[in-house]
């Protein structure tokens, strides 16, 4: 090869890195994992014309934890986010219809409202994401999930019932979805207890007269 040639070749080779290096690279698209609630069953029915209605408020978050990113902790009041791996929205408002469908299926309520609807109720449900983590602590690693619910009587806006709820679920593998499978393990177990707790304080609720302006 005489050296026009060579000259001509380094050329080409050169131009050719050059535009590779001006290509921008595609960042990996992240896998996104859903909260899902129990296995669709059949509600228990309420008794006729005695059963309250019950409004579910939009799910709330603590601080850090109304994200789409998952968290998790390798050590005590340190929150890190695994890289690539989120939820398809953020987890309060993945609970909000699994929290409806729960307290629908427990057969207390007359009916079951999402706000905001035109309908409304006697009893209104709130209720804040305290944690929901993926705890490297300790083998195996484990999720935590808290939630604060305070159940209120729309009528005299007095606090008929409150309490927080709190499950911890084993990891089946020590990554980002052996931490989704046991977050939604967790998930079920409160959502479990909320729906028996919601019941027990509606069926112990009696009205009251709204207070004078």
């Amino acid at each position: 090869m005489n050296r026009a040639a060579r000259w001509a070749a380094s050329l080409v080779a050169s131009l050719a890195c050059g535009c590779a290096a001006l290509t921008p690279t595609s960042a990996p698209h992240p896998n996104r994992y859903s909260l899902e609630g129990a296995a669709a069953e059949a509600a228990r029915v309420p008794a006729p014309g005695a059963a309250p209605t019950l409004v579910v408020s939009p799910p709330g978050a603590a601080a850090g934890f109304d994200s789409q990113r998952i968290l998790y902790v390798r050590k005590a009041h340190t929150l890190e986010y695994f890289a690539h791996n989120e939820w398809v929205d953020t987890p309060a408002r993945m609970l909000a219809p699994l929290i409806v469908a729960a307290t629908a299926r427990s057969g207390a309520f007359g009916a079951v409202v999402l706000t905001p609807s035109i309908a409304s109720g006697e009893l209104r449900l709130d209720t804040e994401v305290r944690r929901l983590q993926h705890e490297f602590l300790g083998n195996p690693s484990r999720v935590r999930f808290t939630l604060r619910a305070t159940l209120l009587d729309t009528a005299t806006r007095e606090v008929v019932a409150a309490r927080e709820f709190e499950a911890v679920a084993a990891a089946p593998s020590e990554d980002p979805y052996g931490g989704v499978v046991a977050a939604n393990q967790a998930v079920r177990s409160v959502l479990a207890s909320l729906a028996e707790f919601c019941a027990d304080a509606a069926r112990n609720w009696r009205p009251r007269s709204k207070p004078a302006a």
